[in-house]
């Protein structure tokens, strides 16, 4: 049998209406090695400790099986607590700090001290004034406690209170849930939305809801935990494609309609798409002009998670699907969260009346969950109608025009200091690549040094040899703080000999590239 397979290559001219440039340079062989060395002697030094604990030679201040308990079904995996006890805790310090303000393009931070390798801390008393924040999802800069958004939100917890008390379908359904749910539809671009209280329950407990058993679910190998989970708890068969890599999904949308289920060979119930609009830890955008034709040509459902693309991408800030000149209307299921852009909590689901009517009686975290609060919910309404222009002002175009400035000069700088960086271009979400085990804390402590507040990820989050720092932009971010940052981060780079990039750091091709993408801006 034949396989007639989309053609890609000749396509993307006619999908595409501006230039598509993504980077994700390949890891320097010696770079590599050193890496896996760096884990393995990690990993013997390990077990090593671990065996001076088993003897009583060393202390384990983590929770272990007690010895009258030992015919009990285990309640700890001690393996599967290694890379806890012998990696991350030599490095915990770099998480969790503590903040003592608004986290906005500044911030303060608690000062700790440790006692005993990082197993414990203890609050000095100091604060660490005016870090500049690299870390924080905070797109637009909506994260503020004054202006028009801070006050709102006051005069709402005035009148209606913080709390509800209770589910959405009894006696906490609001006014302002329903002024919401309107408005995000409407600033989306489909019939009808549907709004939860947590970003993350938004995904694990409606997917459940629409999948189950006798449906497929083609997933991105670096799809959200909260995807991943949704697609395991509804019982539907997953099966992962490489990321962004449409020949990959098309071969698993071929297989599946060719082929349909396992053994009975029955057609599947349902076949739905699940993607991102920007992965939070690669910086790539998804290839929606891409997915969409592929999931017209098969007749599959198409879900896509906006949680860190909405409000960041596009024109006028209406996500991924604004950002390529889309019809909303070809995405089923359009879901988003407003931690990111709109500096508040919870997401949505957005689609036809149809869908949105389903989920109100079957998903459980409409049912069971509590109502979205009142000053969170006022807080993304004014941020959104800000976005929208929608408050007579045009502070939310100026807003959405310096992200895209900040974005990027600050990706063009750090490639031509010469730097790996990954993702795409137009990207917030800015991952630089570390590498070895021991640079992953050893960067988060020199930038914290110099004033520089960064988020630093290693494995299990990410592939064991791509620990990374990763940046998000903001428009909140002058140009001064930028510069500040970026001088901080060149000098730690030198410090620690991060500039791994083979390209041309000055030459024709670097310079050509960024100038090519800003003529295009816009």
């Amino acid at each position: 049998m034949k396989r007639f397979f989309f053609n890609h290559h000749a396509s993307c001219t006619s999908l595409y209406k501006k230039p598509f440039v993504e980077s994700f340079e390949e890891t320097p062989l010696l770079v590599a090695v050193l890496t896996y060395m760096g884990y393995g002697i990690l990993t013997i030094f390990g077990y090593l400790r671990d065996f001076l604990r088993d003897w009583k030679f060393e202390k384990c201040h983590l929770a272990r099986e007690r010895e009258e308990q030992k015919d009990f079904v285990p309640l700890y995996q001690d393996f599967e607590n290694f890379y806890t006890r012998n990696l991350y805790m030599r490095i915990r310090d770099n998480w969790n700090r503590p903040i003592h303000s608004v986290p906005g393009a500044k911030m303060d931070l608690v000062e700790r001290v440790t006692p005993d390798y990082n197993w414990t801390f203890e609050h000095t008393g100091k604060v660490l004034k005016d870090v500049i924040n690299m870390g924080s999802y905070n797109y637009l800069g909506f994260a503020e406690n004054t202006g028009t958004c801070a006050d709102a939100a006051s005069e709402c917890t005035v009148k209606y209170g913080v709390g509800v008390c209770s589910s959405r379908q009894e006696t906490g359904n609001l006014d302002k849930h329903e002024e919401l749910e309107k408005l995000v539809a409407r600033f989306l671009g489909v019939e009808s939305s549907m709004v939860f209280g947590m970003g993350f329950a938004t995904n694990s407990m409606n997917i459940p809801a629409l999948m189950g058993k006798g449906c497929l679910i083609l997933s991105d190998e670096l799809n959200h935990a909260s995807l991943v989970l949704g697609a395991r708890l509804s019982g539907a068969t997953i099966r992962v494609f490489k990321h962004n890599n449409m020949q990959s999904l098309e071969k698993l949308l071929w297989d599946a309609v060719v082929h349909g289920q396992p053994r009975t060979h029955r057609p599947w119930k349902k076949i739905l798409i699940l993607v991102e609009g920007i992965y939070s830890m690669e910086g790539s955008i998804v290839r929606l002009p891409e997915i969409i034709a592929l999931k017209k040509k098969y007749k599959a459902y198409l879900y896509l998670d906006e949680a860190h693309s909405i409000g960041a991408l596009g024109p006028r800030g209406r996500g991924v699907v604004d950002y390529f000149g889309l019809d909303p209307c070809d995405i089923d299921i359009m879901m988003g969260t407003f931690t990111k852009s709109f500096g508040s909590a919870g997401g949505y689901i957005g689609g036809k009346k149809d869908l949105v009517d389903y989920l109100r009686l079957h998903s459980h975290s409409a049912v069971y969950a509590t109502s979205m609060s009142p000053p969170i919910t006022q807080q993304i309404i004014t941020s959104m109608k800000c976005i929208m222009g929608e408050d007579g002002t045009t502070l939310g175009q100026e807003r959405l025009c310096q992200l895209s400035e900040n974005t990027t000069y600050f990706r063009r700088r750090l490639h031509e200091m010469g730097f790996i960086i990954y993702g795409n271009n137009d990207s917030p979400v800015v991952p630089l690549m570390l590498y070895m085990p021991a640079k992953i804390g050893a960067f988060g402590r020199e930038m914290l040094k110099r004033n520089i507040g960064t988020v630093v990820v290693g494995f299990p989050a990410t592939p064991i040899i791509e620990s990374r720092a990763r940046f998000c932009v903001s428009a909140a971010h002058t140009r001064e703080m930028l510069d500040t940052a970026l001088n901080a981060i060149s000098e730690v780079g030198d410090l620690l000999q991060l500039k791994y990039s083979r390209k041309n750091r000055h030459g024709r091709e670097g310079t050509d590239l960024f100038s090519y993408l800003e003529s295009h801006q816009d």
